[in-house]
C-alpha cells in the first residue's frame, strides 16, 4: 500500500536562510494549531516529526477519504533543512524540459520503462546535487549548459533545494493553505508535489 506524502519545497531559499525560514514556518504552524509542538515518531523521513494539530483538518480537503487521515501512525510533518533532491517517490521521472529551448527530453519509453541512455546524464545531475556538487550538463537538443535547478521536470518529479516540508499521509492540502504557506516563506517560489513511498 505505501505511505503518501506531499512536499512543499522552497526552491529559492539559500543554505543560510533555510534554518531561519524553517523555524518561522514551524512556529506559525504550531501557533496556528496546524501541527503540534511535541514531536513524535510520526514521519518516515526523520526520527521525530510534528503530528497534526487541532486545526489540521481545516488545511486539507478530506472529501472522498474513507478513513480519517489523522488515525494512521505515520501522519506528521517532516522539515528538511539541508541540500536535497526532493522527489516524488515511486516510479521514474517521465521527462525533463530544457529552460532555454523548451525541448522535452523523454526519459521513459511507451511502456514507462526508463531509457537508460537518456536518463544517465540526468542521474548525475540528481545524485550530484545530493552529494553537494552542481553537475551542469548541456541540453541534448540545443547544447546550452543548464544549471541543476533550472531543468523543468515533468509532474515536478524533482525539486532541488535546501528547505522542504513533507506532510506524511495528510489529505490533499488546500490551495489557500499552500498560498499562506508561501507567504510565510517570504514569497519565495515553491514546488509542490506528491508521491508514494
Amino acid at each position: 500500500m505505501g505511505d503518501w506524502f506531499q512536499t512543499i519545497v522552497d526552491v529559492q531559499a539559500s543554505p543560510q536562510e533555510a534554518e531561519t525560514l524553517a523555524a518561522d514556518v514551524r512556529d506559525w504552524l504550531i501557533s496556528s494549531g496546524i501541527v503540534s509542538a511535541e514531536r513524535t515518531d510520526c514521519t518516515l523521513g526523520s526520527d521525530l516529526g510534528y503530528p497534526p494539530g487541532p486545526r489540521a483538518d481545516e488545511m486539507v480537503d478530506a472529501s472522498g477519504w474513507s478513513v480519517p487521515w489523522q488515525d494512521v501512525r505515520i501522519n506528521g510533518l517532516d522539515i528538511i533543512t539541508c541540500r536535497t533532491a526532493f522527489d516524488a517517490g515511486q516510479g521514474d521521472p517521465i521527462a525533463v524540459t530544457c529552460p532555454h529551448c523548451s525541448v522535452e527530453i523523454e526519459l521513459v519509453d511507451e511502456d514507462f520503462e526508463l531509457i537508460e541512455e537518456a536518463w544517465e546524464p540526468f542521474s548525475g545531475v540528481v545524485h550530484g546535487w545530493d552529494e553537494g556538487r552542481d553537475v551542469i550538463i548541456p541540453c541534448p537538443a540545443c547544447t546550452r549548459l543548464v544549471e541543476p535547478t533550472s531543468w523543468k521536470w515533468a509532474d515536478d518529479y524533482f525539486a532541488f533545494g535546501h528547505l522542504g516540508f513533507t506532510f506524511w499521509n495528510w489529505a490533499p492540502l488546500r490551495a489557500e493553505f499552500v498560498a499562506e504557506f508561501t507567504r510565510h516563506l517570504a514569497g519565495h517560489r515553491i514546488a509542490l508535489f506528491s508521491g508514494k513511498f
